[in-house]
């Protein structure tokens, strides 16, 4: 389970291994950090995790797969800033060969008969959390195998995560599907055997990789359904504001306790529901948030769109953190924490990542 306290989670900083990550992050026991869902709640940023990792002392060249990694969440971003709704549909290409808009029931009930998928899913459901290699798996099974359309088994997805970031997950979905890359992401048993430490055969994945391009459905992803997710709310209650002084406003993607720590301010977590109807989330992902939404002193919760909470107040001013989901609010817009100054649309990450390594190098001078 994942620590909501601020103090615990800037602990597991002290914990991180980049250079063990570089060499063991692909396996299901890998030392992988576990600090997503805080990246993606706006707790901690991926740049006070790469400063954290560079005051370590260890040589750029040790760590630059470690920055890498952590950069692709910032790089997933800055194509959401540029592209906007353009993320929700194939980015670069069709979809190649997908049949239906539906997902493999065998996914959502984790009866696909691979053991370590299956095992996974049923963890996912109470945790929030898949090791990255399980969700390429996931999403290559659905998409790929099962000729499900990215989006709802993405959507799927995002639901459960208590690190859903909608760019990361939809832009990786697609990524595996071959809507925004080159080339479909594949994965066998062997490779599932390998990385998962299991030892399973005779599995629709049990074949050689030749094979997958001629392969039909199997009939374990044969059954499909839709499904209506939904975001339960809590009701909506009115907030105190004080107009003297500065409104603060937190949402699901800005939960930082340090964010104007010092400033005398209200400080309100927007809930909008135009939001977590387009983007719903679980009540585990729900509870996570609220949990770490106590970090923050003198929080008041207010569930209702930004223009109804801009009506029913009277603040000096309105401070909130750039975000794409927040193009209807007003006032003053600060940026977010960025790892490196590149901004803009890079067709590839290594394109993007070319650019962040130069001032990478002129860190670690």
């Amino acid at each position: 389970m994942f620590e909501t306290n601020y103090e615990l989670i800037k602990a597991q900083l002290d914990a991180i291994d980049p250079i063990d990550y570089g060499r063991t992050r692909n396996y299901l026991d890998g030392s992988v950090t576990r600090l997503s869902p805080y990246i993606s709640r706006g707790v901690i940023s991926t740049k006070m995790v790469m400063q954290h990792v560079l005051d370590q002392g260890h040589s750029l060249f040790q760590i630059e797969k470690f920055l890498q990694e952590l950069a692709w969440r910032d790089y997933w971003q800055q194509i959401w800033i540029e592209k906007g709704d353009l993320i929700n549909d194939d980015l670069k290409q069709t979809q190649p060969d997908y049949e239906h808009f539906e997902m493999p029931r065998s996914i959502i009930d984790a009866t696909t008969g691979v053991q370590a998928i299956d095992q996974a899913i049923n963890q996912f459901y109470i945790d929030g959390y898949l090791h990255n290699h399980v969700r390429m798996y996931i999403a290559a099974i659905a998409c790929n195998m099962g000729k499900s359309h990215w989006k709802t088994p993405a959507r799927w997805m995002y639901y459960h995560l208590l690190d859903g970031d909608w760019a990361s997950n939809a832009l990786s979905w697609q990524w595996v599907a071959g809507s925004n890359s080159n080339k479909k992401y594949w994965a066998n048993q062997d490779n599932i055997n390998k990385y998962c430490y299991s030892a399973q055969r005779g599995t629709f994945l049990d074949v050689e990789y030749e094979a997958f391009d001629k392969m039909s459905i199997p009939i374990e992803l044969s059954s499909t359904s839709d499904f209506v997710l939904k975001t339960k709310l809590q009701a909506k209650e009115k907030v105190v504001i004080e107009s003297n002084k500065p409104l603060l406003v937190y949402n699901y993607y800005n939960l930082d306790p340090n964010w104007h720590k010092e400033l005398d301010a209200n400080r309100v977590l927007l809930l909008e529901p135009s939001i977590f109807k387009k983007y719903p989330i679980s009540p585990n992902a729900i509870d996570f948030m609220m949990g770490l939404s106590g970090n923050i002193p003198g929080i008041q919760i207010y569930v209702g769109e930004f223009q109804e909470l801009k009506k029913e107040i009277e603040a000096e001013e309105i401070i909130f953190k750039e975000h794409p989901l927040n193009f209807n609010y007003e006032g003053i817009e600060e940026p977010r924490d960025w790892m490196f100054s590149v901004k803009g649309y890079y067709p590839s990450f290594f394109g993007f990542w070319k650019k962040c390594k130069k001032e990478l190098k002129q860190l670690d001078q």
